[in-house]
């Protein structure tokens, strides 16, 4: 609800609503309306679902009826999902592509001057080649439909693209299908340009038949793609020597000087010799890629400064930059081979624990499924005290090890006492429970027992191990950290997610088995952790929880669902319920304080916070008919009873208390959040001199139901914000302040609480753009530079602008207000500068 002074209308022309434009609940996609009846040249209108933030695209030329004049119709950016095409480093795709997914053929570019001559310097011109002018990630082209109409799509990415088969068969994307190459005349150079291509991916398609695309590739082995051989296409369906077939081999890797298999010195074999990697810029992400190079799962740890010891080889990588995803090594950033600046003191190592907290093993018996059972924490095993311990207890460590059959106590005298540490004690399950961690039991280490108290089980030998295919490989993308995120399958090439109809935590469970992590999981819908930009692979999965992989999951077809990416499913491995303790202190003892700081960070000016990242973020709410409320504004907590919103927030539905509900320790608008409350609100107190005509004082104060000083309590994700001084002299970096919010512009809105960067600016600067608008009691924030536009669209109306000072804290400097458009270099946010006000809010609120 920023209020957007910026918008277009429609005149001297038909209704919008004959337009049959797609519902904000629909799918994004581009809408082309070609009016040759009324105009030479197509103009389009993107949209975009209620997740998203933005205003007014500036597009493709406008017809001469559309006019800029009052605020009536608003159109949304709209940006293409990623895909198969190469990108060039300003963003637009300059090859030479020239048919539709479809498969029809492109018109030329000169067909439409007018798109030529908005667009200069973006590759549009006298040829048929796919191009993105208007920035999307996805390049397109006009074609003519058969009824000799014109229209548009986008075009054929994956022409040329390549993946292996289960058998290791090479399979090419041709025209519009997967199809197979012919063996008989398949070398060696072939195949190394196929691993090029593939730089190690490699995926498992289903069973149906697919037709033969290629004779022969006649390829040299320094060409950088398959369609960049002499190929020879194919004239037959049959072939005497069957498919052609390649196995890639990235660098080998190996690790050494550890004290288990699953650690060590990380050194990698180049040009006949074993060398090491210096730790330059290495970190988790890095050592998970080589903990999945080498097959092993688990907890990937990055270890810098020769951990396990000092290599006596050369030193062959430095630099080394994974995102994390990759397959291998050999898919990361890093230097050439052999160039460096380090010793052997900075050789690179990595732990590739496969125990996470709550793994569960059986030992001292005398097959696998039969022991002492011990349990993982904190980097210890240790034993569990038979107090409470049942047969529906055993069945619970059964099942998570994998076996389906009936379980049963040991005897005292079947196993040996363990030695070490007794972790759990008092464990009471039900049965049911997917791990041990989900039965109700005692805290780490509390127990009052002794070995002799140690319990044991029986399970069936039958496990639930199913021989054959896992299934797809499966990563997690967008989490605060490697244990949680957007769960994506690698399915017919590319990474996609999964929907989450019917998404339980079962389906989670057997994602993190699939992982390594073997505690409790939990899952997460509506797109928790941001909406994918792939395909849509899965759709209503059906796990029981006992397997070991989602490829024995039952699922319908792949890629068949009835989803959007607002849907996609997540989930969090390893999961523990925080427990909300409260803090018993007062506001100006807390004010301005984050103490989830210690989780590992995003880079400040991404647009995604941290859960509990911004403690003092509130939401003003608006009943529902029922019980439901939607986003209105966004609000700053002040005091345990009090946040300071935006005046404008009223102006629509007034002051009445009982339409109105605030919302604390809130980050996902659609799920529940374990410190998330709702308050009724007892008082709304707009600032005397605000009036609905102008955007001066635009200031309001809103108190929720309960005793002075007692309406809730503090908590990690639930703390006040400090306010400024009175005459403004805090020392704050005023180069990088925050704006937060779920991006609400009246019209979409983002589910996850977002967050950027902006600079404040000179008052100068500000009176330039807003002249008279702009007065003494506002200040401005925004980059003016084209290529850094973030601005109070990333937050709310009411929202806080905050800066942090130089002993940490964090003060309220501005509350989100107006300004022009959105992200326009030229039109900075305004906000409502607090410090004006602090006299006002201390009599209204009682602070001291």
């Amino acid at each position: 609800m920023f209020q957007d002074l910026t918008t277009i209308t429609v005149k001297n022309f038909f209704p919008i609503s004959s337009l049959n434009l797609p519902s904000s609940s629909l799918k994004p996609f581009p809408l082309v309306l070609s009016l040759h009846a009324l105009v030479k040249s197509p103009f389009q209108i993107s949209c975009r679902p209620p997740s998203s933030t933005g205003r007014l695209l500036s597009g493709p030329p406008m017809p001469s009826f559309l006019q800029a004049e009052e605020p009536q119709l608003s159109a949304c950016p709209y940006r293409g999902t990623s895909s198969g095409c190469g990108i060039g480093p300003l963003g637009y795709y300059n090859g030479s592509l020239a048919v539709t997914e479809a498969g029809a053929e492109c018109l030329n570019w000169a067909e439409f001057p007018d798109y030529v001559q908005q667009y200069p310097d973006r590759g549009l011109g006298n040829h048929n080649h796919c191009r993105n002018p208007d920035g999307g990630t996805t390049p397109w082209c006009f074609f003519r439909l058969a009824s000799g109409a014109i229209s548009w799509a986008n075009c054929d990415c994956n022409q040329g693209a390549v993946r292996l088969a289960e058998d290791s068969s090479v399979e090419l994307y041709f025209g519009g299908l997967w199809g197979t190459i012919c063996a008989d005349l398949w070398t060696d150079w072939d195949a190394s340009v196929v691993c090029r291509q593939l730089a190690g991916k490699k995926n498992r398609p289903g069973l149906w038949p697919i037709p033969l695309h290629l004779q022969s590739a006649n390829c040299h082995g320094d060409e950088k793609t398959l369609l960049q051989c002499g190929y020879q296409e194919a004239v037959s369906g049959t072939c005497n020597q069957g498919s052609a077939m390649v196995t890639c081999v990235g660098a080998p890797l190996r690790l050494v000087g550890g004290k288990e298999s699953f650690e060590g010195r990380v050194e990698v074999y180049h040009d006949g010799k074993w060398g090491t990697i210096c730790d330059d810029q290495w970190d988790d992400r890095d050592a998970e890629v080589v903990c999945r190079q080498l097959g092993l799962s688990g907890n990937p740890k990055a270890l810098s400064w020769a951990h396990y010891g000092q290599g006596s080889g050369p030193i062959l990588l430095d630099e080394v930059e994974c995102s994390g995803n990759e397959l291998s090594l050999d898919q990361c950033k890093k230097s050439d081979w052999g160039q460096q600046n380090c010793d052997h003191i900075e050789d690179a190592g990595v732990s590739c624990n496969p125990f996470t907290e709550g793994t569960v093993r059986l030992t001292g018996g005398r097959s696998p499924s039969e022991g002492r059972v011990e349990v993982y924490y904190n980097g210890d095993w240790g034993t569990v005290c038979d107090d409470g311990w049942t047969d529906l207890s055993a069945q619970v460590v059964c099942r998570q090890l994998g076996f389906s059959g009936p379980a049963t106590l040991a005897s005292e005298a079947d196993y040996a006492a363990g030695q070490g540490f007794i972790l759990l004690d008092d464990v009471a399950c039900v049965g049911t429970e997917l791990s041990l961690l989900d039965c109700p039991h005692s805290n780490w280490g509390q127990h009052d027992c002794s070995h002799a108290e140690d319990v044991g089980v029986h399970c069936s030998p039958e496990s639930n191990t199913v021989t054959g295919s896992l299934g797809p490989p499966v990563r997690l993308v967008d989490g605060e950290s490697t244990k949680e995120g957007r769960v994506e399958v690698f399915l017919n090439g590319q990474w996609g997610s999964i929907c989450d109809d019917g998404w339980t935590d079962r389906d989670a469970t057997v994602v993190c088995r699939q992982l390594g992590f073997s505690g409790a999981a939990k899952a997460r819908a509506m797109a928790y952790f941001g909406e994918g930009q792939g395909p849509i692979h899965l759709d209503s999965i059906e796990c029981r929880g006992t397997e070991h992989a989602l490829g024995q999951c039952v699922r319908p077809d792949t890629g068949i669902h009835s989803c959007w990416h607002s849907e996609d499913a997540g989930v969090i491995c390893d999961y523990v319920e925080e427990k909300v303790q409260d803090i018993r202190r007062t506001e100006s003892s807390v004010c301005g304080m984050r103490l989830l700081h210690r989780r590992k960070k995003r880079i400040i000016g991404g647009n995604k916070s941290l859960r509990g990242g911004w403690p003092w973020q509130a939401s003003l709410r608006l009943k529902g008919f029922q019980r439901d409320t939607r986003l209105l504004c966004g609000a700053t907590l002040i005091s345990s009873c009090w946040v300071v919103t935006a005046a404008h927030c009223f102006k629509r539905f007034g002051v009445d208390v009982r339409r109105y509900l605030l919302r604390v320790g809130d980050y996902h608008t659609g799920v529940k959040d374990e410190f998330e409350r709702e308050l009724p609100v007892e008082r709304i107190v707009l600032h005397r001199n605000y009036w609905a005509g102008s955007n001066d004082n635009d200031i309001a104060l809103v108190r929720m139901r309960g005793r002075e000083g007692h309406c809730l309590s503090f908590n990690s994700h639930v703390l006040p914000i400090c306010l400024p001084d009175k005459k403004e002299k805090s020392d704050i970096n005023r180069q990088a302040c925050i704006i937060s919010g779920w991006g609400d512009t009246g019209k979409s809105y983002s589910r996850t609480l977002l967050q950027g960067v902006v600079p404040l600016l000179p008052r100068e600067d500000c009176e330039v753009r807003y002249g008279q608008k702009f007065t003494n009691r506002m200040i401005c924030a925004g980059n003016l530079s084209e290529d850094k536009r973030v601005d109070s669209c990333q937050g709310d109306s009411g929202g806080p602008l905050m800066c942090q000072k130089s002993n940490g804290r964090w003060i309220i400097l501005g509350i989100t207000s107006w300004g022009y458009g959105c992200g326009r270099k030229d039109s900075p946010g305004v906000y409502t500068k607090v410090s004006r006000y602090i006299p006002w809010i201390k009599k209204v609120t009682k602070l001291k």
